[in-house]
Parts: C-alpha cells; structure tokens; sequence
C-alpha cells in the first residue's frame, strides 16, 4: 500500500526535513523518517539548534567535555553543531550515493550576523565545509545583496551551498545568477562541476503571513477574496523563473560541461493560519526536481492525509500572475512585503543565534559548577 509521502516522492519532490537533534540522531529517529516516510535530506538553521541545543538532551557529556577545555559558547557551538551535521551526513550517505549526490543532503547555517558580510560568509562557509567533511554536507547563505557575492565565491570554490531566505522573484534571479558565476569560476579553475550541488530555498508561508495582514487591513471584499493565496502563487512563479534561467545559453553550456541544476526548495512550509489545510504549501507545491524541507509537523500531516494530485505548479503560471496583478491592485507593494520579509528573516536568525549562546554559555558555566 503507498503513501502520500511515497506518492510526493514518485511526483519528484524530495522531502528534507526541517529540524535536527542529537536525540534524533542517536535515538534511531531520523533513520525510521528515512525508512517509513520517505525523508530524503535535512536542514538545519539557527532556530532549529536553539530548540535541540537549549533543551540539553544529549548534549550534556559533549558541553562538560567542551567547558573543561575552555571554549567559548560560540566555539562551543561550532563543535556540537558540525558534529550533528556530520553524523547526519553519515546516515544519510547510501541516499546520497544511490541519488548520485543529488539527495542525501544535509545544510548548516554560517552564522546569521554575517548576512551583510561577504567576507566574513565566504570564510566561515569554508571552515564549516572542511569541519563536517562530508561530501553531502550543504552550506547554508543567506540571499542577501551580500550573500549573493558569497554564494558566487563559495560555489566558485567547489563547494555546495543551500541559498537561503529567498523571499521574491527577482532576488531568486540574482541567486541563480550567483550559482552560475560561480560555476564558471570553478570551470575556469578547473573544479569538477559534476561535484557541486545547489538547492534555492523559496519561503512561502511567511509570504501569505505578511501578505494576509495588509490584506486584512485593507479590507475590501475585492482584497480579502486574494487572503492566503500569494505564497503559493510567489512560489509557481519562481518554478517559472527556474525553468527559464537553466534554459539559457549560459546554463546550458554549463549544464553540458557537468553542472548540475540548482534545484528550487520549498521552505517554510508549516502552515501559520490554523484556518488553511495543513499540507498546503506541501500539496500545493507539486512538481518534478524540487525539494520540500517540512517541520515534523507538516510531515506527519502529509504521511496521515495529504492528497498528492500531481504536478500542481507549472499548468498555473497564469493564474499565479493574476493574484501577484490582484494585490497590487488593492494596494498591496510586493517589493516592500519581500524587503521586509528578507529584513525580519535576519533578524528572527539573528534572535535564535544569540539565544542559542546564551544557553550555551550556561550550559558550560553549569558543568563547571557542577565539576568542582
């Protein structure tokens, strides 16, 4: 008897989870998701650490060992986090070999106050690629103005990166572009290109929260009949986008000399409103070689009742236009909501970062005080 998540699979969506922990790991969790629903890749970011990290559990031996060392919480950090990234990476290494690198995946995040530092991005990218060692691990930038620089660097130098934080369709332009800059860096300098993966993570729920709160505003029958309907509409436009940039001369050539597509990645998929469907942004994000990263939340209510129907995307690209037409109509400022969106998607990063030192730091000061 199939699945739906089986169903979403054979429809070419390959489902990461969005969430990690070293109980997950060493509980045995993580491979029974691989095994019975049809889980594929992980990731990872700020917020997701803070939960697992802040409440301890199976971190309390590895955080005594590092507070007898002396490190700092945010070096402290780095040890556990690349740790489970690297573990991880192990478990799901017979998918990324059987996928031939393509699934398997798991991504960390540089830290969230280096956004609008390129610099600062590029080197810390490097020192979490060669921490993990792993070929299936997955850096995670964000698409800032910044970031896209660090993208083009970081992917010019062989390594994968997960492009994160991509609220609008023109910035997802400008990460494709970054990929492909970086592609040809890595050409030129004679990197194997079959070796470099890349996935473009689109948020869509954030999009229908900030976009339904001006609508309600607003209030007209005219805006509130196009309540909860951009984020999926945001999202079938960027598939439109990801078909037409790799459709280019330019990727193309570089598609011929061994790279790979950088796949579009649907992120933020747990639904805000208690009012919608909770498989939403799941089933209604159905289409060949993209990736849904769900909360476990959203994974069990797809693996219980979503309704996979096929492709749910590329037949709409009219319709999608139509609601993007629609809000700015009633006076809703698409570029505005993405600024915004891109503004706060940092912010909320940097707020689970600063929480998860916070932790951390009493974490090893109470080993210490418990040791004497």
């Amino acid at each position: 008897m199939t699945t739906p998540t089986a169903e979403l699979s054979a429809a070419g969506v390959s489902i990461w989870l969005d969430d990690l922990s070293r109980t997950r790991i060493t509980s045995g969790g993580l491979k029974k998701l691989i095994d019975e629903k049809n889980v594929v890749g992980v990731t990872t970011n700020p917020t997701i650490f803070a939960a697992a990290i802040g409440k301890g559990e199976g971190y309390q031996e590895k955080l005594a060992e590092l507070a007898r060392a002396g490190k700092s919480a945010t070096e402290a950090i780095f040890e556990l986090t690349t740790a489970d990234v690297a573990d991880a990476s192990d478990i799901f290494a017979p998918i990324f070999e059987s996928t031939g690198g393509v699934d398997g995946r798991v991504s960390i995040e540089v830290e969230p106050g280096l956004a609008h530092d390129a610099a600062g991005t590029i080197a810390q990218a490097e020192e979490l690629a060669k921490k993990v060692g792993r070929p299936n691990a997955l850096i995670k930038i964000p698409a800032t103005v910044e970031g896209l620089e660090a993208i083009a660097a970081v992917i010019g130098k062989g390594i994968s990166v997960n492009v994160t934080l991509i609220f609008s369709l023109q910035r997802y332009r400008e990460v494709i572009n970054a990929y492909l800059t970086g592609l040809e860096t890595a050409k030129a300098n004679g990197i194997d290109l079959s070796g470099i993966q890349s996935v473009a993570s689109f948020f869509v729920s954030r999009v229908d929260t900030e976009i339904d709160k001006r609508l309600a505003a607003i209030g007209t029958d005219e805006a509130l009949a196009l309540k909860s309907k951009a984020g999926i509409a945001n999202a079938q436009l960027a598939y439109q986008v990801f078909e037409q940039e790799f459709a280019t001369e330019r990727a193309k050539a570089l598609l011929a000399a061994g790279a790979n597509l950088q796949r579009p990645l649907w992120a933020s998929t747990g639904v805000k409103d208690p009012s919608l469907p909770d498989t939403l942004y799941v089933t209604g994000l159905v289409a060949k070689g993209v990736v849904n990263t769900m909360p476990e939340k959203t994974l069990e209510a797809t693996f219980d009742h979503g309704v996979v129907e096929g492709d749910t995307i590329t037949g709409h690209y009219d319709e999608a236009n139509a609601v993007l037409d629609g809000l700015a109509k009633v006076g809703v400022d698409y570029d505005d909501v993405t600024a915004v969106l891109e503004k706060e998607g940092v912010e909320k990063f940097i707020a689970s970062w600063n929480e998860l030192v916070e932790s951390v730091q009493g974490a090893l000061e109470a080993s210490l005080e418990a040791a004497k």
